[in-house]
């Protein structure tokens, strides 16, 4: 798949620890930024709303460099596999250096599931989303 977003962050107070870094917890908040965008300009509907759902079924994290006070941040989503029941996602939280190269500060994948809230099981992902991710 090659659907990638961009997503800037905006670093708030409460996101820092006692060591001037970005806890671990607003990292992943981070990543969820990144997914929300996704959902709504790729697939242009909501789907963390009403019957139909896309859930999280697994995330993991990899924490590479540390996230600093004051880093530039952005938030690279990228539509890795789409299943049958499921979308596979991949996302970098990336720094912008003073000399304008990026760094990446740390990676996410996660396992998105097609939930029917109404009958409270996963469902294979609809044909109207699958055909604006691999547009």
């Amino acid at each position: 798949m090659s659907v990638t977003l961009r997503t800037d962050i905006q670093m708030r107070v409460s996101d820092i620890d006692m060591f001037h870094h970005v806890n671990n917890v607003s990292q992943q908040m981070y990543f969820d930024l990144g997914k929300r965008d996704l959902y709504a300009q790729v697939l242009e509907i909501d789907v963390l709303a009403g019957a139909l759902r896309i859930v999280a079924a697994a995330t993991s994290n990899s924490f590479i460099r540390q996230v600093r006070m004051g880093d530039d941040l952005f938030v690279t989503t990228t539509v890795e596999r789409i299943g049958n029941k499921s979308i596979t996602l991949f996302q970098q939280l990336i720094a912008r250096e003073a000399d304008g190269s990026e760094v990446v500060k740390s990676e996410s994948r996660s396992v998105m599931v097609a939930f029917d809230f109404e009958r409270q099981e996963s469902v294979p992902v609809p044909a109207h989303w699958r055909e604006r991710l691999e547009r």
